[in-house]
């Protein structure tokens, strides 16, 4: 079997398709990438993009996922803006899949038992496993002869020891129905942990970090020489950090405290993974940290709160995980805040000199990453490296298929 080198990554949501097309032969160079957004209404929209000329968007109808990857594929093919003459060049197809429970703790060639066992795992992600398993058996119809490969959100973090991934609830509740800490965001703390190590000339099994993702949704992993120790995230991505929309850790007891309120578990789900968080708190109207920055830089006093809150739950982890890890080496912030918002950082490396890491301002106000945000003097390095978890997919989809 020839050496794979166009590789498909397929990023299926609930209501959206994602795709980038990479040439691994040709540097991981990225050839394509497009989205449908709005799947099953009759506003979707479709964007297109070449390598790295300018998008094009356009109404389309997509009532289905199959669907929208066929109007994504025939982009591909295109005789003025595609990359591919036919859709058999592609050698393979890596699919984002929320959700490998205690089943699968890498990349894994999808075959009908792989499959079986995938929708067996729906409960663990009602909402987004169905889409994600979606994808795979659309991709398994336009692309009948590519194989597909499950990368999983939850992998990464599977090295966690019973003693931090475990409930102190009841056992039974474990071992009949599987309720656990499993962690999400892995792709990119896997990604940023072998970029990290590359830009500091280091093995990743002789480094300890902490690796902050900060989007409108965010984790953090402590992660020793390698291996995931612990993850903010538990059951579902509602845990840990303050984030956009969504609360995290929270008093159990406000939940059984909404019950006796007269709210339904679907109403509480909502409140709190929709509506709570930097929305919740911030009083503007919006869970958009560039809308929170603004109005706390105006002194509108509940964004303020909200900022604080934010940095302070992070700040909370960080040094606990630091603990736990024997000190860290280094502080990385990635994700779309973590990447970009040089003042929610700053909210946060204001607090971490007591663990020896001191804030480079100069530097975090203006520089890109992937570069050094603390001071040389600093024992603890902070660090914001840009992650790429569709490169990731690819890489780990390669990887699967040439060990074939």
């Amino acid at each position: 079997m020839k050496s794979p080198d166009k590789i498909l990554v397929i990023n299926s949501g609930s209501s959206s398709l994602k795709f980038t097309l990479y040439s691994i032969a040709q540097g991981n160079r990225r050839l394509a990438n497009g989205l449908v957004e709005r799947i099953g209404t009759a506003s979707a929209n479709m964007a297109y993009r070449r390598d790295d000329e300018p998008k094009s968007e356009r109404i389309v109808s997509a009532e289905d996922h199959a669907a929208a990857l066929k109007l994504l594929t025939e982009c591909l093919v295109d005789p003025e803006r595609g990359v591919l003459a036919s859709l058999d060049e592609v050698d393979a197809i890596g699919h984002r899949m929320l959700h490998g429970g205690e089943i699968f703790k890498a990349a894994t060639a999808i075959d009908p038992d792989v499959m079986s066992k995938l929708k067996a795992l729906v409960p663990l992600g009602p909402l987004h496993m169905p889409a994600n398993i979606g994808g795979v058996e659309a991709c398994e119809k336009i692309f009948p002869g590519a194989p597909n490969v499950a990368v999983f959100d939850t992998a990464f973090h599977q090295t966690m020891p019973d003693h931090v991934s475990h409930y102190a609830i009841p056992n039974e509740y474990y071992e009949k129905y599987g309720i656990r800490k499993y962690g999400f965001h892995g792709t990119s703390h896997h990604f940023v942990m072998l970029a990290t190590a590359e830009f500091l000339g280091r093995k990743p099994e002789d480094l300890k970090l902490i690796t902050c993702h900060l989007g409108n949704g965010s984790s953090i992993a402590a992660i020793k020489n390698g291996k995931v120790y612990d993850t903010t995230m538990g059951l579902t991505p509602l845990a840990g950090l303050v984030m956009g929309t969504r609360c995290g850790n929270l008093d159990p007891a406000v939940v059984l405290t909404l019950v006796r309120l007269g709210m339904s578990a679907d109403e509480i789900d909502n409140l709190l993974n929709k509506k709570s968080g930097l929305l919740g708190v911030g009083g503007i109207n919006s869970g958009d940290m560039r809308d929170i920055v603004n109005n706390a830089a105006k002194g509108v006093k509940s964004a303020e709160t909200a900022l604080a809150m934010w940095a302070h739950r992070i700040v909370l982890f960080i040094g606990g995980y630091s603990t736990l890890i024997g000190g860290a080496d280094a502080v990385v912030f990635t994700g779309g805040i973590g990447e970009n918002s040089f003042q929610a950082r700053e909210c946060v490396l204001n607090l971490l000199a007591s663990l020896g890491c001191y804030i480079d301002r100069e530097a975090n106000n203006t520089r890109r990453g992937p570069c050094y945000l603390s001071t040389p003097e600093s024992k603890v390095a902070a660090i914001v490296m840009p992650t790429d978890e569709e490169l990731m997919i690819a890489k780990e989809t390669f990887e699967v298929v040439s060990s074939r």
